[in-house]
Formats: structure tokens, C-alpha cells, sequence
């Protein structure tokens, strides 16, 4: 699934496929968001951890889960 995160005072937003549910990745951000926890903490498909302070979080946007792509886009 496709989760945007965007940072204080940064001119990017930070864009992960992660292979958590959108149950998970909700709940990591209201414990970050009500001071539970520090810092906001999510997995990428590839198992790299992407972890944000949780006073810097401006916004998350969680998406739907990803559908894999097969094959060629025929542009004619």
C-alpha cells in the first residue's frame, strides 16, 4: 500500500510501498500524533524502516493497496 508522508520544513513529501495493513499504519500514526510514541515508524516492502519524528509530521496519506502491474502499456 502507498503511504505519502509529509514533513515540516521539508520541500518533499516521503513516498513508501509498504506491505503493512492500512489498520497498522493508522494506528503508528494516531500513537504518533497523540504523543504515544516519538516517532512515527513504518516498514517499506523491502524491510527498510522509515522512521519520523512525530512533532515534524505535517500529513499522512494512506492509499490503497498497490495491485502489481504485468505486462507492457501499449501506447498506440
Amino acid at each position: 500500500m502507498e503511504v505519502k508522508i509529509g514533513v515540516q520544513h521539508a520541500p518533499r513529501e516521503i513516498s513508501i510501498e509498504s506491505a503493512q495493513s492500512a489498520e497498522e499504519v493508522e494506528k503508528a500514526v494516531a500513537d504518533a500524533v497523540s504523543g504515544t510514541s516519538p516517532l512515527l515508524s513504518l516498514v517499506d516492502e523491502n524491510g527498510h524502516k522509515v522512521l519520523v519524528p512525530s512533532d515534524r509530521l505535517a500529513y499522512v496519506e494512506i492509499g490503497q493497496p498497490a495491485s502489481r502491474k504485468v505486462g507492457f502499456g501499449a501506447a498506440m
